[in-house]
């Protein structure tokens, strides 16, 4: 939603802790008191949100306003065809389906010491772009990776609704890894990621194959061509871990239900100098097409 000039003005005024600025923010009210944050200020909470989090990067993010119910989705493997000029078209293969989605909360509550609001000099919203980006970020990214679809969303590494386990290894080889690659269809390896954390990354820099050639490009930080994002969310490498997932993490979708939202709590934190921010969002995360992103498991 475009919020309008004047809601930002007064969004602002009212974060500050200017009272008569509420009477101004209709247009942004939200459930539980809060309000939503201007639209500028959430194209701005966005991009540091990336940076944060390697999902906000790679999935579709789908924007609705319904509370809950089911999403529909559709997948191909069609390609346009050269046909005569009065021949009939041939229909694609679309699948349809139906995903449950729903509309879990995240919240964090913040807070900042009221000498600093006053302080024109300080900027207020930078900061809270990035101690909100910073909070809500990795707890997305986490729950995109090992959430498990009970009061927050679905995991790529959850046994239900996540990405296909192709293989079993006691140990990660070079041979393991181009297995695991050659098991996405050709048509998820095109626009394939690696995703795997430090401690991973480090092993899969060491493999080589019998001829002694690294697995890893060292020259562009690619495996098989196909680029590497790291995420401390990802396991380690141990026993019944899955530590290395890759895929087209495009078929995973952020249902945003409702943007951040901030309600201030200027009363209860000022015999300590202090005002509190309440932040909110409202988004599920469903892999739409679990083949689409393959998972090796520790043995």
């Amino acid at each position: 939603m475009k919020t309008t000039t004047f809601y930002n003005k007064a969004f602002w005024n009212a974060m500050r802790g200017k009272e008569e600025a509420y009477a101004d923010m209709e247009e942004g009210v939200a459930d539980s008191g809060g309000y939503i944050i201007p639209s500028d200020f959430n194209e701005k909470y966005l991009q540091a949100l990336k940076k944060e989090n390697v999902f906000r990067r790679l999935a579709t993010t789908i924007s609705t306003s319904i509370a809950g119910g089911k999403i529909n989705t559709v997948t191909s493997t069609s390609i346009a065809q050269w046909v005569s000029e009065m021949a009939a078209i041939p229909e694609g293969k679309d699948t349809f389906k139906e995903i449950p989605a729903f509309s879990y909360k995240l919240a964090s509550l913040s807070r900042i010491k009221s000498n600093f609001m006053s302080d024109n000099q300080f900027s207020l919203e930078h900061y809270l772009t990035n101690e909100f980006a910073r909070r809500f970020g990795r707890a997305e990214e986490n729950a995109f990776i090992n959430g498990s679809g009970a009061d927050e969303p679905t995991g790529i590494l959850n046994a239900t609704g996540g990405g296909e386990i192709a293989s079993t290894a006691s140990s990660l080889t070079y041979e393991s890894i181009i297995s695991l690659y050659f098991s996405l269809g050709k048509e998820h390896r095109r626009n394939a990621v690696w995703l795997m954390n430090d401690e991973t990354a480090y092993i899969l820099r060491t493999l080589k194959d019998e001829n002694g050639n690294y697995l890893w490009n060292h020259a562009d930080d690619t495996i098989l061509g196909k680029p590497v994002e790291y995420s401390s969310y990802m396991p380690n490498i141990e026993s019944g871990s899955i530590p290395i997932a890759v895929g087209d993490f495009s078929y995973y979708w952020i249902i945003q239900r409702q943007p951040l939202t901030i309600r201030v709590l200027k009363e209860l934190y000022s015999p300590y100098g202090e005002v509190g921010f309440i932040s909110y969002e409202r988004l599920d995360g469903k892999l739409i097409l679990p083949e689409a992103i393959k998972l090796l498991k520790i043995a």
